[in-house]
């Protein structure tokens, strides 16, 4: 081969990854994959293929870095409706076996997604002072809707999370535009609460004098306001605590974000944090996607654990998503009456979302 002609075509690979062509189908025509040529570059690190929807914002830069370096990730597509072609040169850079690539606008979502394996949400509006995550509901239920009725069309086998708020009824409205598409699989689809652990996991290590690393707090309900339960009862390690150290540490997880949104003084939302509960949830997914045993988090799921169609709790993950629903185990008096407040509230999220698509 001619040096130059070598040259030229080592130059066309590092620009497709900045500005992907036209994305070339399988030799099988479904759609599922993508030729490895546009796939990878020369000496990527085999993996998952990511793509982050929302990818330019708050949430979805340090989302987009994080992931970059998690070496389970071998493509990382990002998407956005603006600013996706700056945070994909920034990110590309990075030293790190992952190709990344950026995709722009309505025109290009569906390449986004095709072939995709796991796909993350946090796409949508943040929360600002005085505003409820209901607040958020008729902007982002609208972005959620025509971001899942394209990851229906390109990669219905994906495993999804679901970051954009209200959870509580964004993960229903993702449900409902799946069963209209007949690609439905509620073991595929995952509400992320992990920014609801951390932060219990967080607040109780204060508390106790400890390392977060050495605490695990089951957070069960929902993602927002009183839906957002700590089982306290069941913290590891095994710890005492006094009723009002109950109502001070439930009360703090359960406004969390409002802390957050209060401090930055309207300038923003928990976006940091977020990023960083989202990419531990991503990882724990494509651990188990690999095979790992006994990957357990907290997630908000279409759910065998309660009466309601949806609930967050422990599950088991494996290699097609939620495997094992764990039990919620002995509650205490103040979780038990806590739990039937969540409920009431969470029954209301749901049919709000499943309205939003049925209507």
């Amino acid at each position: 081969m001619e040096p130059n002609s070598y040259a030229n075509q080592r130059i066309a690979r590092i620009s497709s990854h900045l500005n992907p062509p036209n994305l070339k189908m399988n030799e099988h025509g479904d759609g599922s994959s993508l030729t490895s040529f546009h796939c990878r570059a020369k000496g990527a690190s085999p993996g998952f293929k990511v793509a982050i929807l929302g990818a330019a914002g708050g949430i979805g830069q340090p989302l987009s870095m994080l992931m970059k370096i998690n070496p389970l990730v071998s493509v990382l597509h990002l998407y956005d409706v603006v600013n996706t072609p700056g945070v994909t040169s920034d990110i590309s850079h990075m030293d790190t076996a992952a190709v990344v690539r950026g995709f722009l606008g309505q025109n290009q979502l569906e390449d986004a997604l095709t072939g995709m394996d796991l796909v993350i949400i946090p796409a949508g509006v943040p929360r600002k002072p005085g505003m409820t995550r209901d607040d958020l509901f008729n902007i982002n239920a609208g972005i959620v809707k025509t971001l899942c009725e394209a990851i229906a069309k390109r990669c219905p086998k994906a495993i999804v999370n679901v970051i954009s708020n209200p959870v509580n009824s964004t993960v229903p409205i993702a449900a409902e535009v799946f069963k209209r598409a007949g690609t439905y699989d509620p073991k595929r689809l995952l509400g992320v609460t992990m920014l609801d652990v951390v932060r219990a996991n967080t607040f109780v290590a204060e508390v106790l004098g400890l390392d977060p690393r050495d605490v695990d707090v089951p957070v069960v309900g929902g993602h927002a306001g009183i839906t957002i339960l700590p089982l306290l009862s069941q913290v590891k390690p095994h710890s005492s605590f006094t009723t009002k150290e109950i109502e001070y540490l439930t009360d703090r997880i359960q406004n969390g974000g409002t802390e957050v949104v209060e401090a930055k003084a309207g300038a923003g939302s928990a976006t940091l944090s977020m990023a960083y509960a989202a990419v531990k949830f991503a990882d724990a997914c494509l651990r188990a996607l690999k095979g790992e045993a006994d990957v357990i988090q907290c997630a908000y799921v279409d759910s065998q654990v309660t009466e309601l169609p949806f609930f967050a709790s422990k599950v088991r993950l494996g290699r097609d998503g939620v495997e094992e629903f764990l039990p919620l185990g002995p509650l205490s008096d103040y979780e038990r009456a806590s739990l039937e407040k969540a409920k009431k509230e969470l029954a209301t999220s749901v049919e709000k979302g499943v309205a939003f698509i049925r209507k």
